[in-house]
């Protein structure tokens, strides 16, 4: 299993980068995010589901991501999701906001990646550990430079 708790300080209002995290924006921060679409509830509650289909290379993987928690306090916001993507892996993933000030947000990413399977378990033994926690990295800078775009 591989997990991360990382976080970064970004120039922006809560509110705004709150937004990125909308169904409408969510491509902004998930570029390989092909399709984003409500199957069940609203998108702001728990038990919220889409439907999502995500490129990575030539490959398209589609499955259903669940809302197990939704937050949105003035000045802590929260949402997590899990999803099981090629039927070999389970995703849980944290991304927390708390207003530093009107112009200050720590965002919080947080995570879990596992192995649903003998096939999941031993990819995730093989992986590169670099290469997982650049992909961390990459996501906090990919919403740090969203948010100063907005």
């Amino acid at each position: 299993m591989i997990q991360w708790k990382e976080e970064i300080l970004i120039e922006r209002n809560i509110e705004k980068v709150w937004s990125l995290f909308s169904d409408k924006n969510i491509k902004k921060i998930m570029p390989k995010v092909e399709e984003h679409i409500l199957i069940e509830k609203n998108e702001n509650e728990v038990g919220a589901k889409h439907s999502q289909s995500y490129r990575e290379g030539n490959r398209v993987e589609s499955y259903i991501v669940d809302t197990l928690a939704y937050e949105d306090k003035e000045n802590n916001k929260k949402k997590q999701i899990s999803f099981v993507l090629a039927n070999a892996f389970e995703t849980n993933l944290i991304f927390q906001l708390i207003k530093i000030d009107e112009t200050h947000t720590k965002f919080i990413y947080e995570g879990t990646n596992k192995g649903v399977n003998f096939v999941g378990r031993a990819m995730l033994k093989l992986g590169n550990k670099k290469g997982a926690k650049k992909v961390v990295e990459d996501f906090l800078n990919r919403v740090e430079q969203e948010a100063l775009n907005l």
